[in-house]
Parts: C-alpha cells; structure tokens; sequence
C-alpha cells in the first residue's frame, strides 16, 4: 500500500528506472496512463521534471529536487503503515539495515544483539551488499540506515558517523609476521597475498599504494567475499587484507588468525560510515539503533574492546 499521490508515485517510478515503460510494467498501469500524470505534474508545478532521451528519462535539477523530497516521503509513509499495523507504537517495528560483507560479518549483527536486549519487539532485516549499493538503498528508502566504507564525500545521505579504520594484515597463528605491532607494505607484499577484487574500495587503496610505492603485487588469491580469504590464511595459503573495527583479540581468537597493523598512508582515505537518509525524520526506533551503531562502527586497536 503506498501513501503517495498517484503522480508522485509514478513519477518515482519513471526516475527509479529511467523508463516510462519500465515504470508501467513495474507498476502494471499503460504507459500512456504514466505519461499523462508526468506532464500533469510538470504542468502543476511549472517545471520540467525529466529530461527526455532516446535512452531513457533523467531527473532534472528541480526533478532530482523533487526526487529527494518524495523519497523521504516514502520511506516515512512506509514506516508508519509498519507502525499502524503493529499497534503499538514506535516500539515495535522492522529495521532494514544494508551494509557491506565487512560489517555484516561482525559489526552489524553484535549491534543488533545488543540491541534487542533492551528492544526484545524490533524485527531487522539485513541486507548484505556492495559499498555503493548500501549507500543508493539508504537513498532509495529500501533501508532505514547503512553500514558502509566509502572514498569520497556522499550526497543525499546523512553521515551520522564518519571514521577512518585502520587496515591490517590477517596472518596464520604462528606466521612470521605473527606479533609484530605493524609491518610495511613491501614486507607484507613479500608473502603470497590474498585481495579483495577491483573495484572494492580496499583494493583500490591497496593498489595506488603499491603504484606509490613503487611495489609488484601478484595476488595468489583474489576473491570479493572475506570468507573465503579468512578459510585462505587459516590453512597457511597466505596473508590477506581486513579493517580494524571492534575488538580485534576477540575476533582473532574466534577466527584463528593475527592482526597486524598495515602502516601506509593511503589507507587514511577511507572511512567507514553510517548513513540515513538526509531530511527524513526517522521514528525512535531508528534513531536508537542508529546511535549504538555509531558505538561499533568505531577503529580498535589489538586488544582493545568496546566500552560497555
């Protein structure tokens, strides 16, 4: 069930998918019935919304104005309708949560965890995806908050918390680099390595590093998921790459490998943030977790733990 006007909710449509067609097909209506309620709004407000190419519909500036304003619409109207429908409040909802592999892994679920404790009613849903994608569903409404790294500075999104993570080399218990406080990049470069693929902010980082460095890298191992790197160092393969968060002589204990401080520069350009969406008012329940997220989703040295 929606809440928004019919034209507006077309209109999401059509700048969702860039296509008139698409938004008819998505939204079972012609696309003539589309059309119509785009150019009714165009006229209501006096401006056009969309831009129109052979390729598809682009937002304008007023139209990406009105863009932000509806998104925010729909994702207030979507958890009130939760809220209607439970009866009770702002205690008792759904969370939808999306974030990258390395909060999923951790980070996101010890948070819900603690969470619930004092919250036993609120349901999460978590969604596991790329960098980028957490970022777009915050923006989109498809989540309440994200979890996520990012490179650069971010639109639409409120950063409620913005911090750099340190980068460190998980190593087999026992490895030679085993107990060292921090290693170099062309030491750690001299055991076979196991990266994240291209394109993931980590390896992005790692590799202009190396060029900066002037250091050959030749991955044994390339992989877009950590499970399979963790199972890699583990059975004595290599060494490979992960953020410090939380508290990282508990998760070695559990994981059966070291950490070891990756000490360059470059990973200094990475932050890991939590986002919602910017200008809507989030229920209680949202603003709660989103603060403990904050809590987590802060660096820790090796043996340091989060405060109670």
């Amino acid at each position: 069930m929606r809440l928004l006007p019919t034209g507006l909710t077309y209109f999401l449509e059509v700048a969702r998918t860039g296509s008139v067609s698409e938004a008819a097909a998505a939204l079972t209506v012609a696309p003539s019935a589309i059309s119509r309620q785009i150019a009714k709004l165009e006229a209501g407000i006096g401006v056009p919304l969309f831009v129109r190419h052979p390729r598809g519909m682009i937002p304008t500036d007023a139209g990406t104005l009105l863009l932000d304003h509806v998104r925010r619409s729909e994702a207030e109207s979507a958890a009130l309708l939760g809220e209607l429908r439970t009866g009770r409040g702002l205690q008792a909802r759904s969370i939808t949560v999306a974030c990258s592999e390395g909060f999923g892994r951790r980070v996101v679920p010890r948070a819900i965890a603690e969470f619930r404790r004092e919250h036993p009613d609120v349901a999460f849903h978590v969604d596991v995806v790329g960098r980028e994608e957490a970022t777009r569903r915050v923006l989109d409404g498809a989540a309440d908050v994200a979890v996520t790294y990012t490179t650069g500075p971010q639109h639409g999104v409120r950063v409620e918390s913005a911090v750099v993570v340190p980068v460190y080399a998980i190593v087999p218990r026992g490895h030679a680099l085993d107990g060292r406080d921090r290693v170099g990049l062309a030491e750690l470069a001299a055991h076979p390595l196991a990266l994240p693929t291209r394109g993931q902010s980590l390896r992005e980082l790692f590799d202009i590093a190396a060029r900066i460095e002037n250091v050959p890298v030749r991955p044994v191992l390339v992989c877009d998921e950590l499970g399979p790197l963790y199972e890699f160092v583990r059975a004595g393969g290599g060494v490979a790459l992960a953020g410090g968060l939380g508290d990282l002589r508990r998760d070695a204990e559990a994981e059966g490998v070291a950490y070891v401080h990756l000490d360059n520069p470059a990973f200094r350009q990475r932050e890991a943030q939590v986002q919602t969406m910017a200008g809507r008012t989030l229920s209680a329940t949202v603003t709660r977790f989103a603060a403990l997220l904050v809590a987590f989703v802060r660096p820790a040295e090796p043996g340091k733990t989060l405060p109670d």
